[in-house]
């Protein structure tokens, strides 16, 4: 039996290729779970890591009444007790399994990095006693996994991620739908997908689940040469959703597609705006640690807005 190393665990610098070919989801989510704790163990909050999901670094604007005076003593550092509303996370994961997210120019497809995102939030969740679900998608439901933090969860979890189904459309009405029915206690939504599909159903959508008080975070997932278009040689391409294929000489069609492309992203940024919706966007070359640090920086900012409202 082959072996497969582990690799080390270096803060957010893990290589996403060497990530993904750990087979095991599990392996790789602790992997880039380890390497965060890591990285954090070597910032301010050294020396406390148990304490960290009980606590934030005071902002201008905190209530100075909640500032933890031994914690400063330990650190130097001020920082305040959360809220019960910012300790008590539900969280749904939905992501994107729509042919659209198997493209990938290097040795990392979308669904690759995406499904490796998914799975390390999950665990990262999980980790902290909190309850995690999935609601995976492409033209339909696929999966649902109702948020829980009983044993097993992760594992049914896991499974789900590793399924692979025949979709091939995007549309976001049908998950949207589904969360707006089943997931009406207030909690967090974060939605994973390359959200190159028409944006009109996601607003609608999303505004919905704000309406109910849920916290969402958008991640687009992303493959560097989707955004520059950097090809060099005349090539079929073809549509993974529609197979619709098309003979391209990249130079003649590049300054078009990468006005086409930044519009589309100037529209979900307005989206967003409107809808009071957090948005990250992450390339497939990126570090996947940092979307753990998004996680926190979104969890951090919508706490403060609670601690102001009391």
């Amino acid at each position: 039996m082959k072996i497969q190393p582990k690799p080390q665990a270096q803060g957010n610098h893990l290589d996403p290729a060497a990530l993904v070919a750990i087979k095991s989801l599990e392996l790789r989510a602790r992997v880039i779970v380890e390497g965060f704790w890591t990285g954090l163990h070597r910032s301010p909050f050294h020396g406390f890591s148990v304490e960290f999901t009980e606590y934030r670094q005071y902002t201008p604007g905190d209530d100075p009444r909640y500032l933890d005076w031994r914690l400063f003593a330990r650190s130097d550092r001020f920082y305040i007790k959360k809220f019960e509303d910012e300790t008590n996370l539900r969280t749904l994961i939905v992501l994107d399994t729509s042919a659209s997210m198997d493209f990938g120019s290097g040795r990392v497809t979308k669904a690759d990095y995406a499904r490796t995102m998914a799975a390390t939030l999950a665990y990262f969740i999980h980790q902290q006693g909190d309850a995690v679900g999935l609601l995976s998608f492409d033209e339909h439901v696929r999966d649902y996994l109702p948020p829980k933090n009983r044993g097993g969860q992760l594992r049914q979890l896991f499974v789900a991620l590793d399924r692979r189904h025949s979709g091939k459309a995007t549309a976001f009405a049908p998950p949207l739908k589904q969360l707006a029915t089943v997931f009406r206690k207030r909690g967090m939504v974060i939605m994973i997908s390359d959200f190159l599909s028409p944006i009109d159903e996601l607003e609608r959508g999303l505004t919905q689940l704000q309406a109910m008080g849920h916290d969402i975070l958008l991640i687009q997932v992303l493959d560097p040469r989707e955004q520059t278009f950097d090809f060099e040689n005349e090539a079929l391409f073809k549509d993974l959703e529609t197979e619709q294929q098309l003979f391209v000489t990249p130079a003649q069609v590049r300054e078009t597609y990468i006005r086409t492309f930044q519009a589309h992203q100037g529209s979900l940024d307005t989206l967003c705006a409107r809808a009071g919706v957090d948005r990250r966007l992450y390339a497939t070359n990126e570090p996947m640690g940092k979307v753990l640090h998004t996680l926190l920086q979104s969890r951090s900012k919508k706490g403060r807005a609670a601690a102001r409202a009391k």
